[in-house]
Parts: C-alpha cells; structure tokens; sequence
C-alpha cells in the first residue's frame, strides 16, 4: 500500500513540474533542464531568461494548512538547493547571472496542479 501511495505522489510531483514549466515557458522562459541530480540534491527546472539562469523549486499542496506550498521550502530546502546550483555553475565555463524561484501550485476542481504563484527572488 505505502508503495501506491509513493506512486501516486511522484506522479502528482511530474504533472505539477510539466504544469510549472508549461507556465514559464508561456512567461518567456527557456528550458535548460529538468530535475538536474547531483549529490547535494536536486533542482526542479532550470530555465534561462534572458542571460539569467533561474533555478526553480516546483511545489504543489492539495492543502494551505502548514503555511501552503511557499511555506514548504524551508531553510534546509533552501541550503540543499544552493549547495545543488553552486554543484551545477561549477560545471559551467562562465557564471552567469542567476536566481531563485519558487512555483507553486495547488489542486483545480478535478485535481490537477494548477498554478497558484510565481515567487521571483524567492530567496
């Protein structure tokens, strides 16, 4: 059972990051790259405007109980995205200009993620 439960969450977290992306890239945004692993964590979408590069954290809550989504990304959250960024711009020949970004998203009258905000800056 614990399993289905994990299933279903990962299926909830890709349509609410496709839904995300969807949405920068109709705000000008370009992909870059999607779920970027390394050993310090992972980074939801990597998008470019214009010669920023932008890390972005996709949250969806079916509930704002707890603070909602934003509340979510935490300071350690916040570390491990940082230490994941400075792992990916390491890898890079130039650094350029970069920032933090958070998408949030809660649940439409069917279910599916739906965007709720745009945090530019987020940290």
């Amino acid at each position: 059972m614990k399993d289905q439960g994990k299933i279903s969450r990962q299926i909830i977290g890709q349509q609410a990051e496709a839904v995300a992306c969807s949405y920068l890239l109709n705000h000008g945004l370009q992909l870059v790259e999607k779920n970027f692993r390394c050993r310090m964590g992972e980074i939801d979408l990597i998008m470019r405007d214009g010669q920023q590069l932008v890390f972005v954290e996709v949250r969806f809550r079916s509930s704002s109980a707890y603070g909602g989504a934003a509340a979510s990304i935490n300071h350690n959250k916040q570390l491990k995205l940082q230490r994941a960024a400075a792992f990916y711009l390491g890898r890079l020949n130039t650094q350029p200009a970069c920032r933090f970004d958070a998408v949030t998203l809660s649940p439409d009258s069917s279910g599916n993620p739906l965007c709720d905000n745009w945090i530019k800056n987020a940290f």
